[in-house]
């Protein structure tokens, strides 16, 4: 079961936190995120698994940034957030998707007990101006049903920005 949007709204505070909160954001079953004004890119054009792959930050400015088509961004969400008894999903927005952005290419799928900001795999199809602050994606939560395990992972958990991939530390156990 999906929660409503007035649901999302009644357990703010409580097992759902967006910090921060604005009623404006708030959908008939979902709450939009903004995008912050950093993007990280990937400074080889081939990447390893079972390596650090260096990144460079980019500073989206107040007048836009042209995305380059088949490259991949990250960024992360201008909101903070925690989930407890709920599994937090993200989805583009349609109005963002019509214009042929993708703002993740696998990772929309949270795990019950995130804590942190959404890393977004960003992609374009054709070149496109982007904004900071521009309200990019969309946070909705499903009920879990059954006990379970909180998410503990020690690679993004309790995030302070945007994450890139990590994967190269599966490797070493």
């Amino acid at each position: 079961m999906i929660l409503s949007g007035k649901e999302i709204k009644n357990r703010q505070g409580k097992d759902i936190i967006i910090e921060p909160f604005n009623e404006e954001q708030l959908n008939p079953n979902s709450y939009n995120l903004r995008l912050h004004n950093k993007l990280l890119v990937y400074e080889n054009d081939v990447l390893d698994m079972k390596n650090d792959n260096k990144v460079k930050e980019i500073t989206i400015p107040a007048e836009g940034l042209l995305l380059e088509p088949n490259k991949l961004y990250l960024g992360r969400t201008v909101e903070y957030t925690e989930t407890d008894r709920l599994v937090p999903m993200l989805e583009g927005r349609s109005s963002i998707g019509r214009l042929g952005l993708f703002v993740h290419v696998t990772a929309g799928f949270g795990d019950v007990g995130f804590k942190g900001y959404w890393t977004l795999e960003i992609f374009c199809v054709q070149p496109i101006r982007i904004y900071p602050d521009v309200e990019i994606c969309q946070v909705y939560y499903h009920n879990i049903e059954g006990e379970y395990d909180k998410y503990t992972s020690g690679k993004y958990q309790n995030n302070k920005g945007i994450q890139p991939s990590m994967l190269y530390k599966d490797f070493s156990k």
